[in-house]
Order: C-alpha cells, then sequence, then structure tokens
C-alpha cells in the first residue's frame, strides 16, 4: 500500500569536489563544476511546486561551495527541512554564515581515535570536528555526529557515545556502510555485528534506521519484489543541472533541466524510468541508505514498521517532526 505518491526528498550536489580522500567514497575523484545560485533559485520553486519536503545540499564536500550559505538560506526561508553533512574542516570559519539555515546539520566522524578516524577519511580531519562541535554549541546550533559504520571501526562506537556524544549533547547517527559500482568496503557486517548495532541504536541520542539492519539481514534488495522507490521518492541534481535517475550511485540516466524541473520530473520518458526503480540488475542486493530511508516512507510494508519507530525518536530529538506535519 502506498503511503505517498509524491517526491519527499531532494539530493542537491552542489559539486562532487572535496577535500577528503574517503577510501570508501568515489565522488572526490570525479572533475565537478558548481551549482549556480540561479538555478538552485529555480529548481527550488519547482521542488516545492512537486511537493518535496527535504532538501539535502550534499556532495562532495558542500562547504566548498562559496554560495552554499545563500543556498541553504533560500531553501530554509521557502519551509524545505534542510540537511547538511560536512567532515567538519571548513565548518568553523563558515559556522556564523551558515547558523540556523541547517535543520539537521551533521558531522561526519568514524572514530574515537583521531588516526583511525584521519586514515580513513584520508586527511587530517578529526580536530576539525572537535573544534565545530565547540564552535557550533557556543553558537546554539544542534548538530549530530554521522559515523559510518565498519566492521574496523565498530568497537569505537562505545568510546564516541560516552567521551563525545554524551558530554556534548549531540545524536550519534549510526550509518552502516554500504557498497555501489565498483566502491567497496570489503568488510560486510556480520548478521551478528548488526544485532549488536540493532541494540546500540536504541541508546538515548542515538538513532539508527532499523529498517537498514533488516534489509542487510534479507539480503538487501530484491529486484523481483523491490523494496527501493529512489526514483519516486528522491529527486537527484547534478552539479551540471541535471536530473539524474533511478539514484546517483546507479544512475543510469540525466536530463538537463534547462528551468523546468516540474515539467520535466513530471514528463513521460521519467515516468518510464521511475516505474523501473528497484528493478534494474544493479539494484539486485542493494542496500544504499540515501535511498532506502524515504523508500521505508511511503510504502505499508515490514520495512516502514522496522523504521517507523527510530524515525519518530529522531525527528523528536530534532523537532523537525513540528514541521512534518505542517
Amino acid at each position: 500500500m502506498r503511503l505517498r505518491s509524491k517526491p519527499v526528498l531532494c539530493n542537491y550536489y552542489v559539486t562532487y569536489r572535496c577535500n577528503a580522500k574517503c577510501s570508501f567514497c568515489d565522488i572526490w575523484e570525479r572533475p565537478s563544476p558548481y551549482i549556480t545560485l540561479e538555478d538552485v533559485a529555480q529548481n527550488l520553486r519547482d521542488l516545492k511546486r512537486l511537493g518535496v519536503q527535504v532538501v539535502d545540499f550534499t556532495g562532495g564536500e558542500p562547504l566548498l561551495h562559496r554560495q552554499i550559505d545563500e543556498m541553504l538560506g533560500m531553501a530554509h526561508d521557502m519551509g524545505f527541512i534542510t540537511t547538511l553533512t560536512t567532515n567538519a574542516m571548513l565548518y568553523p570559519k563558515l559556522a556564523e554564515r551558515l547558523k540556523g539555515k541547517v535543520d539537521m546539520l551533521h558531522f561526519s566522524l568514524d572514530s574515537a581515535d583521531k588516526e583511525e578516524h584521519d586514515r580513513g577519511r584520508g586527511v587530517a580531519c578529526f580536530d576539525f570536528v572537535m573544534e565545530s562541535i565547540k564552535v557550533a554549541r557556543e553558537l546554539g546550533e544542534r548538530p549530530d555526529i554521522l559515523f559510518t559504520v565498519f566492521r574496523h571501526n565498530l568497537h569505537q562506537l562505545e568510546e564516541v557515545y560516552q567521551n563525545i556524544i554524551l558530554p556534548n549533547k549531540l545524536v550519534l547517527i549510526l550509518n552502516p556502510a554500504f557498497e555501489y559500482n565498483q566502491v567497496e568496503t570489503g568488510e560486510q557486517l556480520t548478521e551478528e555485528e548488526l544485532r549488536y548495532l540493532s541494540d546500540f541504536g536504541k541508546r538515548r541520542q542515538v538513532y539508527l534506521n532499523e529498517g537498514f539492519v533488516q534489509l542487510r539481514l534479507d539480503g538487501g534488495n530484491k529486484t523481483a519484489k523491490p523494496v527501493c522507490k529512489a526514483a519516486s521518492t528522491t529527486l537527484v541534481i547534478s552539479p551540471e543541472n541535471e536530473l539524474i535517475l533511478p539514484c546517483y550511485h546507479l544512475g543510469t540516466k540525466s536530463f538537463p533541466i534547462n528551468g523546468n524541473l516540474y515539467d520535466l520530473y513530471l514528463s513521460q520518458e521519467v515516468e518510464e524510468l521511475k516505474r523501473q526503480e528497484g528493478r534494474l540488475p544493479a539494484c539486485e542486493g542493494c542496500t544504499i541508505n540515501c535511498y532506502m530511508q524515504p523508500s521505508f516512507a511511503v510504502e505499508l510494508n515490514t520495512y516502514f514498521w522496522k523504521a517507523l519507530p527510530s524515525t519518530l525518536k529522531y525527528n523528536y530529538l530534532k523537532g523537525t517532526w513540528k514541521r512534518l506535519v505542517r
């Protein structure tokens, strides 16, 4: 049973450029332009008409864009819930300009050990995360810590929780690592480790979408009966101002927007691709979190009920539920 026909989320790639070289990501390897403020303004108007509620300004490293604060402010003023994830290297310098414009601000941190975190990110950024937490809290902001979970850093969860999350009154977001295209983590969590992660997610100030755990236990998306609704729940816009379908990671086709995102998204050609969501050969076994999360929210099934309690918990912690129900 489909609960919502309109898209929920826009993943807006402001650039693919990045000042880190994470071992589990290939985005930073791609040449890339930067999105323009004019295109963002037009696309946000069309996203509003399409019913999108959340705009995630992403990358690459989104803070590399010199007008990121203007884009976030524009989206926030239009009533969108805004999200941004950063390695925090540029946050202390930009914090004042970003204040009050990001509803869900995430700092990436994968270990309480400086060397381990920096090694995985390919650049020395641990100290910037620590500084950014301090700066954000002084400004009255409520950042989250986004912890990408691998087998090799699972043991670090407890120390991050006890020494960073609780003292700073932050929310810890557990993000199980996923593989896509040629990017492999080589460390898929075992069933026992997934159960440990699930138990950890029940602690106060911790968010884990239980649908992620269940999907991994089930072997990922099945093309014969797909749970993924990437193309119908999420619009992906590239730095080249193109609509990418069915998703960024497995995208098979891109369409120039040319100032007309609304009609493009509702066009017959795009509708055909929407009908293939979760059914393409590359979709078999997929567990990509950023597309599964909105997919779990729009259809009554096992994953909807698994995801619901943890989603309500996070929205309550952040206060975003008040805006979602308006």
